[in-house]
């Protein structure tokens, strides 16, 4: 542990970059403006106004009526014709968005102006929600590249010259300025730092470096000038394959997705097909007359269109998007509820997700003739000069004991061990657990600290420090070493928090019968702890983003659909290779909550079981729609060919069973 060469300078440094960094939850909220200013949210809504008005004009000057119908129709099926053109001339294939625009024109041409315009405002109406629902949860990768380094300081010729990442190349040598990002891979050349590695690895607790150590691009250094050599090109660094990582995963197309493309277009041509039997055939089959065969096609057309079938997902996901909201659970598009339905394994980043992502102090053990609250006040008293997670942490534990802090002097960093001061004459260190395998066998007692209950005793050999901090780093704890001029003063550990919730949750998913995995780049030590206090089952510790990528694919192959949780940079890969990708909307970067499916906007972990229900029981109510729709558009069909159904008639089962879905839909809003 170090302390701060420059408080000043690397306090403004975080301060800038956080805030330029977009907080969580900032602009996540339902964004109705942005709504409204899409194009074929507008289109939709100006062709049900000029429906309306030209129904009312009807009554006093059909020419106008007619008139206001066209421009309906132009508006509203204008986007719905082009996509379905487009689809007829380059994929050589038919959609649904061609055959409701002939739907609805069949209608216009018997006469029907009014429920062609209906038809093609409800469509396009559902088109524009879907549309709009795509643009969210498309994963944007903008903020991933925005912490992506540009340039950096390349020694050449005993001069530095700032060149762009692009131009570096394996054994260059850079210089790192303290709070600067890590430019490239590479390895400590010279001088020694903390690294916040949490882009990587996802740990919150910095790792010192020092000569030899290997060091990320995207990471950020701490107070230390570090000279790096460069091991990895720009394209092959491991930042860069998140980013490649991510936009591989985003060109995933679902398998629900694939399947209703192929239903689409076989139900557009068995419709086109059957209405062109009966326009060309049924006069010379059945004698029909031409008028009454084009008449029965176009009521075929209208009761045949798949407004119903549309309405029965759409509003749906919707309702079940509006309810999860009012929870705090947002969702970026309604393909991502019908995922969630089917959630057979909720992997969870460890740090910052099913823990808090930040150390507290857990232990304080002292030796004899040292004092807890002397001891806390002394280092704390140092430590408040630094930045460094740990030493905050340290101060917190001091404020929260109500310990006033002494006065420190002569602070500084003791490079590659830890951080020194003088606190009313004496030399307080505290660093690195390697003064404990130098100590000499003299008297110790241990223990004077209820927080552990380790309780007093006589100790006679000194290993029993060493069994002390091997209890506590198998408790997956960070343990630092005391000593009061030169000698050993006591030990101090630091752990991340679980979160209170943490452990209820994993409950409830396993009540499912959902399984909980653990996806963590922290040690397996450390994992293996958290693991036993949440009860999660199935632990995957030290994997880098890239295996966590990996991972997921497992977990898919072996067991179902994977929901990621996660709130890190590092997790985004893993959260976009999910079938649904969770964010932590208060703790999480702006690129998990970019990247995510899914935003727990207050990091409540327990409502991810409800959220699946809720998801489930969307997904219950989609198949009741479908068959209801489908049962409804066979019977009008039937009735057709049977019993003569006229089109006004076939217009009304069409559009009440629509409207009957979408009020089914709706009830997920309670």
């Amino acid at each position: 542990m170090q302390a701060v060469h420059q408080p000043v300078q690397t306090k403004a440094k975080a301060e800038q970059r956080s805030a330029n960094t977009p907080g969580p939850g900032r602009g996540r909220k339902p964004d109705f403006r942005a709504m409204l200013r899409n194009k074929e949210m507008q289109a939709a809504l100006g062709s049900g106004l000029l429906m309306l008005i030209a129904w009312a004009t009807a009554s006093w000057s059909d020419p106008l009526s007619v008139v206001l119908y066209i421009v309906a129709y132009a508006i509203g099926g204008w986007t719905k014709a082009k996509e379905g053109i487009e689809t007829l001339v380059k994929d050589r294939d038919l959609d649904v968005n061609l055959l409701m625009i002939a739907a609805s024109l069949g209608a216009a041409a018997i006469g029907y102006w009014n429920e062609g315009a209906m038809l093609i405002f409800i469509f396009a109406l559902s088109g524009a929600l879907e549309s709009y629902a795509t643009e969210r949860s498309h994963k944007d990768i903008s903020s991933l590249l925005a912490l992506k380094p540009e340039t950096a300081l390349r020694i050449e010729d005993g001069n530095m010259n700032l060149v762009s990442i692009e131009d570096l190349q394996p054994g260059d040598l850079l210089l790192v300025k303290p709070g600067e990002l890590v430019p490239a891979d590479g390895v400590v050349f010279r001088g020694s730092s903390f690294i916040n590695q949490a882009s990587i690895t996802g740990e919150s607790i910095p790792a010192d470096k020092a000569a030899g150590d290997e060091v990320f691009a995207g990471t950020v250094n701490g107070e230390g000038a570090l000279y790096v050599e460069v091991t990895k090109s720009a394209e092959g660094s491991l930042f860069g394959k998140i980013i490649k990582l991510v936009e591989e995963a985003q060109t995933e197309v679902p398998d629900s997705q694939r399947f209703i493309e192929r239903f689409e277009g076989i139900y557009a041509r068995i419709v086109v097909a059957v209405t062109l039997l009966v326009i060309g055939g049924m006069p010379l089959l059945l004698g029909w007359t031409w008028n009454d065969a084009f008449y029965k096609a176009m009521v075929f057309l209208v009761v045949a269109s798949p407004c119903a079938l549309v309405s029965s997902i759409m509003p749906v996901m919707l309702s079940a998007m509006s309810s999860s909201a009012r929870r705090g659970i947002l969702f970026k598009g309604g393909a991502h509820v019908e995922n969630m339905a089917q959630t057979r394994v909720v992997a969870f980043d460890k740090t910052g997700t099913l823990t808090m992502g930040t150390p507290q102090v857990t232990d304080i053990v002292t030796a004899e003739g040292y004092d807890r609250a002397r001891l806390l006040g002394a280092i704390a008293a140092i430590e408040n000069l630094s930045m460094h997670p740990l030493a905050r942490a340290i101060v917190e534990q001091a404020t929260k004991e109500d310990i006033v802090l002494p006065i420190a002097e002569q602070v500084q960093a003791l490079t590659g061990w830890g951080i020194e001061g003088n606190v009313d004459g004496v030399l307080w260190k505290i660093g690195k657990t390697d003064v404990i395998d130098s100590i000499g066998s003299e008297n110790v007692i241990y223990g004077n600290d209820n927080q552990n209950g380790l309780g007093e005793q006589a100790v006679k050999d000194s290993s029993v420090w060493k069994d002390i901090r091997s209890r506590l780093e198998g408790e997956g704890k960070t343990v630092s070493a005391v000593t009061a001029n030169g000698e050993l003063a006591g030990l101090i550990a630091l752990r991340d928090t679980v979160r209170p919730q943490a452990a209820a949750a994993v409950k409830r998913l396993e009540a499912m019968g959902v399984k909980v995995a653990m996806l963590t780049g922290d040690r397996p030590e450390s994992a293996a702890v958290i693991a036993r206090e949440t009860g999660v089952s199935l632990v995957y510790a030290g994997l880098l983003p890239e295996d966590k990528v990996k991972q997921v694919h497992l977990l898919r192959e072996q067991y179902g659909q994977v929901l990621m949780v996660g709130d890190g940079v590092n997790d985004a890969p893993a959260l976009a290779a999910a079938t649904v990708g969770m964010g932590m909307g208060v703790s999480g970067s702006g690129t998990a909550l970019e990247v995510a499916d899914v935003v727990l906007m207050n990091d409540n972990i327990e409502e991810i079981a409800w959220v699946i229900r809720q998801a489930r029981r969307a997904q219950r109510t989609v198949k009741q729609n479908m068959f209801f729709a489908i049962t409804v558009i066979l019977t009008l069909i039937a009735g057709n060919f049977l019993q003569d159904v006229a089109l006004p008639l076939g217009v009304v089962g069409h559009e009440g069973s629509t409207i009957l879905v979408i009020l089914n839909g709706l009830r997920l809003l309670r």
